[in-house]
Protein backbone atom coordinates (compact mmCIF):
# COMPACT_ATOMS: atom_id res chain seq x y z
CA UNK A 1 0.00 0.00 0.00
CA UNK A 2 2.61 2.39 1.01
CA UNK A 3 4.67 1.51 -2.54
CA UNK A 4 1.10 2.60 -4.86
CA UNK A 5 0.97 5.65 -1.99
CA UNK A 6 4.64 6.56 -3.27
CA UNK A 7 3.86 5.87 -7.15
CA UNK A 8 0.66 8.06 -7.11
CA UNK A 9 2.76 11.13 -5.44
CA UNK A 10 5.43 10.77 -8.06
CA UNK A 11 2.60 10.88 -11.20
CA UNK A 12 0.71 13.73 -9.35
CA UNK A 13 3.97 15.52 -9.24
CA UNK A 14 4.63 15.45 -12.46
CA UNK A 15 1.13 15.76 -14.02
CA UNK A 16 1.20 19.19 -12.24
CA UNK A 17 1.08 22.53 -14.27
CA UNK A 18 4.65 23.09 -12.31
CA UNK A 19 6.39 20.16 -13.81
CA UNK A 20 4.91 20.73 -17.07
CA UNK A 21 4.98 24.63 -17.13
CA UNK A 22 7.00 25.82 -20.40
CA UNK A 23 10.24 27.61 -20.31
CA UNK A 24 9.92 30.15 -23.34
CA UNK A 25 13.62 30.74 -25.10
CA UNK A 26 13.65 34.54 -25.59
CA UNK A 27 16.49 35.66 -27.07
CA UNK A 28 17.01 39.79 -27.11
CA UNK A 29 19.21 42.44 -28.69
CA UNK A 30 20.62 43.84 -25.56
CA UNK A 31 21.31 43.94 -22.19
CA UNK A 32 18.61 46.52 -21.07
CA UNK A 33 16.00 44.59 -23.31
CA UNK A 34 17.40 40.97 -21.84
CA UNK A 35 16.34 42.07 -18.45
CA UNK A 36 13.09 43.79 -18.80
CA UNK A 37 11.76 40.37 -20.46
CA UNK A 38 13.34 38.55 -18.16
CA UNK A 39 11.75 40.42 -15.14
CA UNK A 40 8.53 40.22 -16.58
CA UNK A 41 9.20 36.79 -17.77
CA UNK A 42 10.34 34.77 -14.65
CA UNK A 43 10.73 31.50 -14.30
CA UNK A 44 8.93 30.56 -17.67
CA UNK A 45 11.72 32.51 -19.89
CA UNK A 46 14.89 31.66 -20.82
CA UNK A 47 16.71 34.53 -22.02
CA UNK A 48 19.65 35.70 -24.08
CA UNK A 49 20.90 39.43 -24.84
CA UNK A 50 23.20 39.30 -28.17
CA UNK A 51 24.98 42.44 -26.75
CA UNK A 52 26.38 41.41 -23.62
CA UNK A 53 27.51 43.75 -20.44
CA UNK A 54 29.15 47.11 -21.03
CA UNK A 55 28.64 46.00 -24.81
CA UNK A 56 28.18 49.11 -27.50
CA UNK A 57 24.88 47.90 -29.49
CA UNK A 58 25.51 50.28 -32.48
CA UNK A 59 28.76 48.82 -32.99
CA UNK A 60 27.91 44.94 -32.58
CA UNK A 61 29.07 42.43 -34.63
CA UNK A 62 27.23 39.13 -34.10
CA UNK A 63 29.01 35.82 -34.63
CA UNK A 64 27.95 32.22 -35.61
CA UNK A 65 26.92 31.57 -32.30
CA UNK A 66 24.46 34.02 -32.27
CA UNK A 67 23.15 33.25 -35.28
CA UNK A 68 22.62 29.60 -33.63
CA UNK A 69 20.88 31.58 -30.58
CA UNK A 70 18.35 32.77 -32.81
CA UNK A 71 17.51 29.55 -34.85
CA UNK A 72 16.86 27.95 -31.72
CA UNK A 73 14.66 30.85 -29.57
CA UNK A 74 10.63 31.02 -29.71
CA UNK A 75 10.86 34.92 -29.79
CA UNK A 76 12.86 37.26 -30.41
CA UNK A 77 13.04 40.92 -29.22
CA UNK A 78 14.55 44.00 -30.14
CA UNK A 79 14.01 47.64 -29.58
CA UNK A 80 13.55 49.16 -32.92
CA UNK A 81 13.92 52.95 -34.28
CA UNK A 82 16.81 52.35 -35.52
CA UNK A 83 19.16 51.21 -33.16
CA UNK A 84 19.27 47.51 -33.97
CA UNK A 85 21.16 48.02 -37.79
CA UNK A 86 22.28 44.70 -37.93
CA UNK A 87 19.39 42.64 -36.83
CA UNK A 88 17.93 42.03 -40.02
CA UNK A 89 21.18 40.66 -41.53
CA UNK A 90 21.65 38.15 -38.74
CA UNK A 91 18.07 36.69 -38.70
CA UNK A 92 18.46 36.56 -42.56
CA UNK A 93 21.09 34.08 -41.72
CA UNK A 94 20.30 32.72 -38.65
CA UNK A 95 16.96 31.17 -40.98
CA UNK A 96 14.83 32.27 -37.68
CA UNK A 97 11.07 32.55 -39.09
CA UNK A 98 9.42 33.59 -35.74
CA UNK A 99 8.01 36.73 -34.57
CA UNK A 100 10.12 39.40 -34.06
CA UNK A 101 9.11 41.98 -31.03
CA UNK A 102 9.56 45.68 -31.26
CA UNK A 103 9.69 46.71 -27.81
CA UNK A 104 9.42 49.85 -28.52
CA UNK A 105 6.04 49.96 -30.46
CA UNK A 106 3.46 52.79 -29.04
CA UNK A 107 6.27 55.31 -27.51
CA UNK A 108 6.44 58.99 -28.71
CA UNK A 109 9.66 59.14 -30.51
CA UNK A 110 11.97 61.98 -30.05
CA UNK A 111 13.63 63.62 -33.10
CA UNK A 112 16.65 64.89 -33.39
CA UNK A 113 18.48 67.24 -36.34
CA UNK A 114 21.85 65.46 -37.30
CA UNK A 115 24.14 66.17 -40.31
CA UNK A 116 21.10 68.63 -41.68
CA UNK A 117 18.67 65.81 -41.44
CA UNK A 118 16.03 64.77 -38.89
CA UNK A 119 16.59 61.48 -37.29
CA UNK A 120 14.82 59.18 -34.75
CA UNK A 121 16.73 58.71 -31.64
CA UNK A 122 16.62 55.14 -30.81
CA UNK A 123 17.40 55.40 -26.78
CA UNK A 124 13.66 55.45 -25.86
CA UNK A 125 13.93 53.14 -22.93
CA UNK A 126 16.44 55.86 -21.08
CA UNK A 127 12.71 57.27 -19.87
CA UNK A 128 11.55 55.13 -17.47
CA UNK A 129 8.08 56.18 -18.39
CA UNK A 130 8.86 53.92 -21.87
CA UNK A 131 10.28 51.25 -20.04
CA UNK A 132 6.77 51.04 -19.12
CA UNK A 133 5.78 50.64 -23.04
CA UNK A 134 8.67 48.21 -23.04
CA UNK A 135 7.69 45.94 -20.11
CA UNK A 136 4.00 45.52 -21.56
CA UNK A 137 4.80 45.17 -25.16
CA UNK A 138 7.30 42.18 -23.56
CA UNK A 139 4.18 40.88 -21.35
CA UNK A 140 2.04 40.53 -24.15
CA UNK A 141 4.56 38.94 -26.55
CA UNK A 142 5.12 36.57 -23.83
CA UNK A 143 1.38 36.07 -23.19
CA UNK A 144 1.14 34.84 -26.66
CA UNK A 145 4.15 33.09 -27.03
CA UNK A 146 2.84 30.90 -24.03
CA UNK A 147 -0.51 31.12 -23.39
CA UNK A 148 -1.02 28.74 -20.46
CA UNK A 149 1.08 30.96 -18.41
CA UNK A 150 -0.70 34.40 -19.27
CA UNK A 151 -1.79 34.92 -15.43
CA UNK A 152 1.66 34.50 -14.41
CA UNK A 153 2.95 37.21 -16.98
CA UNK A 154 0.35 39.21 -15.94
CA UNK A 155 1.22 39.48 -12.30
CA UNK A 156 5.13 39.75 -13.08
CA UNK A 157 5.12 42.08 -15.87
CA UNK A 158 1.93 44.42 -13.70
CA UNK A 159 4.11 44.08 -10.49
CA UNK A 160 7.37 45.31 -12.98
CA UNK A 161 5.31 48.03 -14.45
CA UNK A 162 4.09 49.21 -11.24
CA UNK A 163 8.12 49.45 -9.80
CA UNK A 164 9.19 51.38 -12.91
CA UNK A 165 6.12 53.98 -12.28
CA UNK A 166 7.07 54.53 -8.85
CA UNK A 167 10.59 55.24 -10.26
CA UNK A 168 9.55 57.58 -13.08
CA UNK A 169 7.64 59.50 -10.16
CA UNK A 170 10.91 60.05 -8.04
CA UNK A 171 13.43 61.00 -11.14
CA UNK A 172 10.36 63.09 -11.53
CA UNK A 173 10.80 64.99 -7.95
CA UNK A 174 14.33 64.86 -8.15
CA UNK A 175 14.64 66.59 -11.25
CA UNK A 176 12.55 69.24 -10.16
CA UNK A 177 14.06 70.34 -6.66
CA UNK A 178 16.95 71.45 -8.83
CA UNK A 179 16.85 74.92 -10.30
CA UNK A 180 16.20 74.88 -14.12
CA UNK A 181 19.95 76.58 -15.10
CA UNK A 182 21.79 73.71 -13.20
CA UNK A 183 20.27 70.96 -15.22
CA UNK A 184 22.87 70.62 -17.63
CA UNK A 185 25.46 68.00 -18.26
CA UNK A 186 28.16 66.87 -21.15
CA UNK A 187 27.97 63.37 -21.82
CA UNK A 188 29.86 61.14 -24.94
CA UNK A 189 27.02 60.72 -27.02
CA UNK A 190 23.32 61.68 -27.67
CA UNK A 191 22.16 58.83 -25.56
CA UNK A 192 20.10 60.85 -23.19
CA UNK A 193 17.51 62.80 -25.54
CA UNK A 194 14.11 60.94 -23.82
CA UNK A 195 15.67 61.06 -20.38
CA UNK A 196 16.34 64.88 -20.58
CA UNK A 197 12.87 65.37 -22.31
CA UNK A 198 11.21 63.74 -19.68
CA UNK A 199 12.92 64.89 -16.50
CA UNK A 200 13.95 68.49 -17.62
CA UNK A 201 17.89 67.96 -18.00
CA UNK A 202 19.84 69.29 -20.88
CA UNK A 203 22.49 67.30 -22.28
CA UNK A 204 25.47 68.02 -24.55
CA UNK A 205 27.11 65.47 -26.43
CA UNK A 206 30.34 65.49 -29.28
CA UNK A 207 28.97 62.71 -31.37
CA UNK A 208 25.53 62.43 -31.88
CA UNK A 209 22.77 59.45 -31.43
CA UNK A 210 25.27 56.65 -32.93
CA UNK A 211 28.67 56.31 -31.45
CA UNK A 212 30.17 54.89 -34.82
CA UNK A 213 29.66 58.55 -35.78
CA UNK A 214 32.84 60.88 -35.32
CA UNK A 215 32.83 64.55 -34.26
CA UNK A 216 34.70 67.18 -36.41
CA UNK A 217 37.09 69.36 -35.38
CA UNK A 218 34.31 72.35 -36.27
CA UNK A 219 32.33 70.29 -33.86
CA UNK A 220 33.96 69.97 -30.78
CA UNK A 221 35.14 73.58 -30.80
CA UNK A 222 31.57 74.91 -31.21
CA UNK A 223 30.68 72.67 -28.18
CA UNK A 224 33.60 74.00 -26.26
CA UNK A 225 32.13 77.65 -26.85
CA UNK A 226 28.93 76.57 -25.51
CA UNK A 227 30.02 74.50 -22.28
CA UNK A 228 31.56 77.73 -21.44
CA UNK A 229 28.74 80.38 -22.28
CA UNK A 230 26.02 78.14 -20.13
CA UNK A 231 29.09 76.77 -17.29
CA UNK A 232 28.59 73.54 -17.98
CA UNK A 233 30.35 71.63 -15.07
CA UNK A 234 30.12 68.15 -15.01
CA UNK A 235 31.21 65.63 -17.71
CA UNK A 236 29.81 61.88 -17.84
CA UNK A 237 31.39 59.06 -19.39
CA UNK A 238 29.70 55.92 -20.31
CA UNK A 239 30.65 52.56 -19.83
CA UNK A 240 30.21 51.24 -23.40
CA UNK A 241 32.08 54.07 -25.05
CA UNK A 242 35.88 55.48 -25.64
CA UNK A 243 36.09 58.55 -23.14
CA UNK A 244 39.04 60.01 -24.56
CA UNK A 245 37.21 62.61 -26.78
CA UNK A 246 34.52 63.71 -23.61
CA UNK A 247 37.38 64.19 -21.40
CA UNK A 248 39.77 66.10 -23.87
CA UNK A 249 36.38 68.60 -24.33
CA UNK A 250 36.10 68.69 -20.43
CA UNK A 251 40.50 69.68 -19.75
CA UNK A 252 39.28 72.65 -22.26
CA UNK A 253 36.50 73.55 -20.70
CA UNK A 254 37.13 72.79 -17.09
CA UNK A 255 34.41 70.48 -16.49
CA UNK A 256 34.94 68.08 -13.89
CA UNK A 257 34.28 64.18 -13.76
CA UNK A 258 30.67 63.43 -12.51
CA UNK A 259 31.45 59.47 -13.18
CA UNK A 260 29.80 57.03 -15.42
CA UNK A 261 26.35 56.60 -16.88
CA UNK A 262 24.98 53.69 -17.93
CA UNK A 263 22.62 54.13 -21.12
CA UNK A 264 22.65 51.53 -23.60
CA UNK A 265 24.42 48.54 -21.49
CA UNK A 266 24.53 47.34 -18.40
CA UNK A 267 27.46 46.40 -16.01
CA UNK A 268 28.05 42.93 -14.96
CA UNK A 269 26.14 41.23 -12.73
CA UNK A 270 28.28 42.42 -9.59
CA UNK A 271 28.34 46.32 -10.88
CA UNK A 272 26.29 49.36 -10.17
CA UNK A 273 23.98 48.61 -13.10
CA UNK A 274 23.26 44.90 -13.10
CA UNK A 275 19.57 45.01 -13.66
CA UNK A 276 17.60 48.06 -16.27
CA UNK A 277 16.32 49.38 -12.37
CA UNK A 278 19.52 49.51 -10.80
CA UNK A 279 20.87 51.62 -14.19
CA UNK A 280 18.31 53.98 -14.14
CA UNK A 281 18.72 54.57 -10.71
CA UNK A 282 22.34 55.01 -10.78
CA UNK A 283 22.39 57.40 -13.72
CA UNK A 284 19.22 59.81 -11.77
CA UNK A 285 21.13 59.63 -8.87
CA UNK A 286 24.66 60.17 -10.47
CA UNK A 287 23.29 63.40 -12.25
CA UNK A 288 21.26 64.78 -10.04
CA UNK A 289 24.18 65.01 -7.36
CA UNK A 290 26.82 66.55 -9.84
CA UNK A 291 23.94 69.39 -9.90
CA UNK A 292 23.78 70.05 -6.23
Amino acid sequence: MKKLSVALAVAALFASPLALAKTVEAVASFTVLADIVKEVGGDHVQVKSLVGPNGDPHTFEPTPQDSQSLAKADVVFVSGLGMEGWMDRLISASGYKGKVIVSSTGVSTHQMEEDGATVTDPHAWNSIYNGTIYATNVMNALIAADPEDAAYFRQQGSAYISQLNKLDQWAQKTFAAIPQQKRKVLTSHDAFGYFGQRYGVKFLAPVGLSTEAEASASDVAALIKQIKAEKIHTYFIENQTDPRLVKQIATETGAKSGGELYPEALSEKDGPAATYVAAFKHNVEAISQSMK
